[in-house]
């Protein structure tokens, strides 16, 4: 992220103020701009959320979205990817999926780009599990590793075969190879 944009201001005013692109994000007062995700954020952040949906929508047990804002605690953060369990997602009176997220995520997941502030995307994560967040994941394309936050542990990193542990409610094994592979985009990795 960006050095703050201006002066302190409160939430309920940063939420008056039209969206930015890429997003803007308000952390203790502060507006923060995200940087522009580049090719190897964005794929990874698409794969992630089809490899989410694909394995829960059908059944109803969860959904992932790319860049939802979620307001909480204080804060309003999009992170790359939010994954709710089905029950916790806000739908309107029509059944269709509201627009704001006044929530945490269930799993909250970083993908860090080059220009990135590294802490500031793990205060984001350490905000998600301090308000109810079951699992963060920050993943590394440069270090091709993933580190993996609980709460109240500390993070734990993974890299090579080792299958990445996903919230109870769903089903997916990914390993961190398998995550980067993705980068080389072909038949045999979709």
């Amino acid at each position: 992220m960006s050095t703050a944009l201006q002066k302190s201001i409160s939430l309920v005013e940063f939420l008056k103020l039209p969206e930015t692109k890429p997003a803007s994000e308000f952390i203790d007062g502060r507006i923060y701009q995200k940087p522009m995700p580049q090719g190897k954020h964005s794929r990874l952040q698409l794969k992630l959320c089809n490899a989410v949906n694909q394995a829960t929508e059908e059944q109803e047990i969860a959904l992932a979205f790319p860049e939802l804002r979620c307001t909480f605690g204080g804060r309003s953060i999009v992170p790359d990817v939010s994954v709710f369990a089905w029950e916790r997602i806000p739908f309107d009176v029509n059944g269709e999926i509201e627009n704001t997220f006044g929530i945490y995520p269930d799993w909250t997941i970083e993908i860090l780009s080059p220009e990135q502030n590294t802490t500031k995307v793990i205060t984001n994560i350490l905000h998600c599990l301090k308000h109810g967040t079951k699992l963060g994941w920050l993943i590394d394309p440069d270090e091709r590793l993933v580190l993996v936050f609980l709460p109240g542990q500390q993070p734990i990193e993974m890299t090579g075969d080792e299958v990445l542990p996903v919230p109870e409610f769903l089903e997916l094994n990914l390993t961190v190879t398998q995550i980067f592979a993705w980068l080389k985009p072909r038949k045999s990795n979709t």
